[in-house]
């Protein structure tokens, strides 16, 4: 039975991994490390009495908190980091801090602890300018934005450490992920969320650039049990990999809007608005490698995971106030 460290298990995929391990009979521990700039003391409410359960208030921006946080720690799912495109777009320094620079103090400190694996939070970013479709894991093109060089610098500093160290360790390029506990709050909030918030109130959303864009929307209960696939495979070719992580399905914004609406029972009708700067037209994952290596396999297609995500947001409308 293993001791995990689960960085960010307070924010969104973070908390529904944490439930996921807790319930796992190969976990033995679960210490949460978050200093709760953007994950929610909510999200661990219903777990914090697990005896399993450990929160660990602090910041990964610290490489002695980060040696603190490793103590008895055999595995690391690293989730922390400061998402969205557009806010990388307008602070890259924060970025940098606490995506490159907390990544090396996780990565160090696992290092010095003697840390078995660690499957860290990738990005579908790190694809930038290639216009290939879908998306293979070894082939990418230029960073499109802060954020993906700060994904991409993550992925280079962990085959580093690898071939240096003898550390191993798992990517996961997360695409468009939704879910339970994903805020609709906030300047950065993602798109599924707001239109789902939208809906409940009544109010319009925008969509922004025409509709035309599209993105392979993941529901988080698949990326939760790639994360559980990648920290306990015994199979020695899936380490030191980076994988998609995705349905393997494409949907453009508007009709991910209109399946909201069909969900909702809705007939409002959204917004348009100016493109986003940072914004890649189209996303779709080829996901043939992490079905042959980590034996992943989506269970929950768009349709199913957005009906999920709506009841979640329709039953707990004060959650995020």
């Amino acid at each position: 039975m293993s001791n995990i460290l689960l960085t960010g298990g307070a924010g969104f995929i973070g908390s529904n991994l944490v439930r996921a391990l807790l319930d796992d009979e190969r976990v033995n521990k679960v210490r949460v490390m978050d200093n709760f700039e953007t994950g929610y003391r909510q999200n661990l409410e219903s777990i914090k009495d697990n005896p399993k359960f450990e929160l660990f208030e602090a910041n990964i921006t610290n490489y002695e908190q980060c040696c603190e946080a490793m103590k008895d720690i055999q595995l690391v799912s690293h989730q922390a980091a400061l998402g969205s495109v557009p806010r990388s777009i307008n602070d890259p320094i924060a970025s940098n801090e606490t995506n490159i620079s907390g990544t090396l103090n996780i990565f160090t400190a696992a290092k010095e602890a003697g840390v078995k694996r660690i499957v860290y939070a990738a990005s579908s970013s790190t694809y930038g300018d290639s216009e290939n479709l879908p998306k293979v894991e070894d082939i990418i093109g230029k960073p499109l934005s802060p954020y993906a060089v700060t994904k991409y610098v993550m992925e280079l500093y962990a085959s580093v450490f690898h071939q240096t160290y003898d550390l191993d360790f798992i990517g996961l390029r997360y695409f468009n992920v939704f879910g339970a506990h994903q805020s609709p709050k906030g300047a950065y909030a993602a798109v599924i969320p707001l239109f789902m918030d939208a809906v409940l109130n009544n109010s319009a959303p925008t969509i922004n650039g025409d509709g035309s864009y599209s993105r392979d929307f993941t529901y988080v209960q698949n990326v939760v049990q790639m994360n559980l696939k990648a920290l306990f495979t015994e199979n020695e070719k899936a380490l030191n990999q980076v994988y998609n992580v995705a349905c393997g399905e494409r949907t453009t914004l508007l009709e991910l809007y209109n399946y909201i609406k069909e969900i909702a029972g809705s007939d409002l009708e959204p917004n348009f608005g100016p493109f986003r700067l940072g914004d890649i037209p189209h996303s779709l994952a080829n996901i043939d490698k992490a079905k042959e290596l980590l034996a992943y396999e989506p269970k929950t297609t768009v349709k199913e995971g957005l009906k999920h995500a709506f009841d979640w947001y329709k039953e707990n409308r004060q959650y995020f106030l």
